[in-house]
């Protein structure tokens, strides 16, 4: 892994990465925060992209979608999918101002089974949105993010992948409103993930293997029903999805 440079390709610092008992995930949210406030960005101004701030930092793609995915939920970052789009200043709405409620609660007793429940619901409605609106570029990097949670080699990286896909579906619908309570939800899934054991909860490792080639070929179906936008295969596949969690 090369060092993070000093400077960007605009001249801004990230400082502060590599720096303190922070994870880099952390450090990079804070050097970007930073960088956003010292140049002044409006909500809409573009701030890079995934794959410019991998090749910016040298950080693995797993902790640069972390940092962007803190900058988000705390309403900083706006990620746009498709040709044209990036990481941008986010405009902070309401849509925002809900995401913010939804972390609010995310240490209250009970809260993983809210959001597993919550999040059920709002699938269909956000899958068939995504069949609905997506693109070419949709459905390739649809396809990418399968492959690498077919590829995860440990179950926590299973589940950052899993939790990756289903942001980047969400990211297709065009409900704002049920985008913002999504993909709150999978934030609190997310950060829970990690307390689940390497077999997945199953109890051995055999089970935990054929436990994941069964949840990847559910996520493998729903990405397919997308990209042929056929709706009733949708529905069909997050019914698995659900029913199997």
């Amino acid at each position: 892994m090369r060092t993070m440079p000093q400077t960007s390709s605009s001249g801004q610092p990230l400082t502060g990465v590599g720096q303190g008992a922070r994870t880099r995930a952390e450090q990079l949210a804070a050097a970007l925060d930073e960088r956003i406030r010292a140049r002044r960005l409006a909500p809409g101004d573009p701030v890079g992209t995934l794959e410019s701030l991998r090749a910016e930092t040298g950080l693995a793609y797993a902790t640069v979608s972390e940092a962007v995915r803190l900058l988000r939920d705390r309403g900083v970052l706006e990620i746009r999918p498709g040709r044209g789009g990036g990481l941008f200043v986010a405009d902070r709405g309401p849509v925002v101002r809900l995401r913010h409620t939804l972390l609010s609660v995310a240490e209250e007793p009970g809260t993983v089974a809210d959001a597993i429940e919550l999040r059920d619901h709002l699938e269909a409605l956000i899958d068939v949105g995504a069949a609905r609106h997506r693109t070419a570029d949709d459905v390739t990097d649809l396809r990418r993010l399968l492959g690498e949670l077919r590829a995860a080699p440990d179950w926590d990286a299973f589940m950052r992948a899993n939790w990756a896909l289903h942001e980047r579906i969400a990211a297709i619908s065009p409900n704002a409103m049920a985008r913002a309570v999504y993909t709150g939800t999978l934030g609190h899934l997310g950060a829970a993930s990690p307390h689940l054991s390497d077999d997945g909860g199953t109890g051995d490792g055999t089970a935990a293997a054929g436990y994941r080639a069964g949840r990847y070929q559910v996520h493998a179906d729903l990405v397919e029903a997308i990209a042929a936008g056929d709706e009733a295969a949708v529905r069909a596949a997050v019914a698995r999805h659900n029913t199997t969690t």
